[in-house]
């Protein structure tokens, strides 16, 4: 199987089932985690050098941070509901978790270092919007974009309808560049409904080096260490991935690959 895709584990003592670290992908930046957990069962950490966003990708829990007791938040059943909740943790602050109820999260780092305070980011703060036309619509959620507070992470959730790309034309953002392209690493946490389906995302570079092409199923993650990454999602099969990204810069640049350019051309009157 390809390095680039990681099957979630059966959960452990905390419910996790998915533990992508620098180490494990090969980089410097982005981490990522998924843990499903029955209610009462909690998660607890020190941030440490990194920071943290955790999306509530299903159900409700109580969050802290620090000495701050944030209540409980989430509500949707499923991913591919609208409004999103997630909570954000500055580099150096303890955090806690409580599932009220069955839950899934998807917990994202990447270094930091302290000075932000832990905030709640609430549906309300999640900026919406709708990319492409025809079968190239996707529907994305700005979590926590490079205008919210943040020392690394960008964090997005998108859905693509069946039948759909996404990803698309092919983009990459491999290179430190500015103002033209940044450097940031990326993961696709893919979830299909109905659960049983599959997308497939190719992953290439401009020499072909790299170029692989992944059937990704209900709960895996796509790693982007560079290259090019689109996603087709099969017709029966709505799409929802989560993406995480970091670099050096906390700047989103990409760069459209030349070949295919022409689709976002301006179409004749």
């Amino acid at each position: 199987m390809s390095k680039l895709l990681v099957r979630p584990s059966s959960p452990d003592a905390e419910g996790r089932i998915h533990h992508v670290t620098p180490q494990s992908a090969g980089w410097t930046h982005v981490g990522f985690d998924v843990h499903r957990l029955v209610a009462g069962q909690g998660i607890a950490r020190d941030a440490g050098e990194r920071e943290i966003c955790i999306v509530l990708l299903a159900g409700r829990a109580a969050v802290s941070a620090g000495s701050e007791d944030f209540g409980t938040i989430g509500g949707r059943a499923s991913p591919f509901e609208p409004d999103p909740w997630s909570f954000y943790v500055p580099a150096g602050t303890d955090w806690s978790l409580t599932a009220q109820g069955p839950c899934e999260v998807g917990i994202c780092s990447a270094p930091g270092k302290p000075g932000l305070r832990p905030r709640v980011i609430a549906p309300k703060d999640v900026g919406c919007l709708t990319r492409g036309e025809g079968s190239n619509t996707r529907h994305v959620r700005n979590i926590l974009p490079e205008t919210e507070p943040a020392e690394g992470l960008l964090v997005v959730e998108v859905i693509t309808p069946s039948g759909c790309w996404s990803s698309y034309p092919p983009h990459k953002h491999d290179r430190d560049a500015l103002p033209h392209e940044s450097l940031l690493e990326e993961t696709y946490y893919h979830r299909l409904d109905p659960p049983q389906g599959f997308c497939f995302q190719r992953v290439y570079t401009d020499d072909r080096s790299l170029d692989e092409t992944l059937s990704a199923q209900d709960g895996d993650v796509v790693l982007v260490p560079e290259g090019y990454h689109p996603v087709a999602a099969p017709h029966g099969y709505e799409l929802y991935y989560l993406n995480v990204m970091a670099g050096p810069k906390r700047v989103w640049k990409f760069h459209n690959e030349p070949a295919h350019e022409w689709l976002l051309a301006p179409k004749p009157a």
